[in-house]
């Protein structure tokens, strides 16, 4: 890790220090639906203006359903530039998860619409890109960008359930979202599992009966 990434890490709002840098623009990247049992895996990367600010922008687990849809509108609206990519659970049994979650990054950034000058990304990893990056642990904590990114793969990943609830109602996705709660485990217990389940979770391989 060389000194600039070292800082970054350590500091909240590691894109002041990018800023005073000049570095223009500074990409946070997240995911959401590293833990479920179905479902897509999302990452979205996201470039706001430097001198755009929103107070209740935050790591979006700590938001209720409500406010982030009001931050999701907000974001798409004062962002640079946005995009979210996804990895289907298919490819998330052949490559596992962490390397989906990667991936899906990877590809965020990469249909982004521009080219950022520097990557945030939440969580110990690096993605494999060319744009000098640092990836920041509890970066959805620490980063105004990063917790914009939150939000967006959440409202997404949200989104994308409620429309597979409507396929599979048996599973309840549009309550659980694809974790794995009692009522998901009990559908899995007696319905087996359905085509967007993750066949190498733990918890979902024991049920072969569809």
């Amino acid at each position: 890790m060389d000194a600039l990434s070292a800082l970054l890490q350590e500091k909240i709002k590691p894109e002041k220090i990018l800023y005073e840098r000049g570095y223009a623009h500074v990409a946070g990247v997240d995911e959401a639906g590293r833990g479920p049992l179905a479902g897509p895996v999302i990452a979205s990367a996201v470039v706001l203006p430097q001198t755009w600010h929103h107070p209740d922008i935050k790591d979006s687990k700590k938001l209720t359903a409500v406010k982030r849809e009001r931050l999701f509108y907000a974001i798409q609206e004062h962002a640079l530039a946005w995009n979210w990519a996804l990895v289907e659970p298919p490819e998330i049994d052949r490559i596992n998860i962490l390397q989906a979650s990667l991936l899906a990054m990877k590809k965020a950034i990469e249909t982004l619409g521009m080219t950022p000058d520097y990557i945030l990304i939440d969580g110990p990893h690096a993605i494999s890109s060319f744009i000098p990056q640092t990836p920041i642990i509890k970066g959805d904590i620490k980063s105004f960008t990063i917790s914009a990114a939150s939000i967006m793969s959440k409202v997404v990943r949200d989104s994308i359930m409620k429309k597979y609830h409507r396929m599979y109602p048996l599973y309840n996705f549009l309550r659980n979202k694809g974790y794995g709660t009692k009522e998901h485990l009990e559908a899995l217990r007696i319905y087996g599992h359905c085509p967007i389940h993750r066949k190498t979770f733990k918890r979902v391989a024991p049920a072969e009966k569809n």
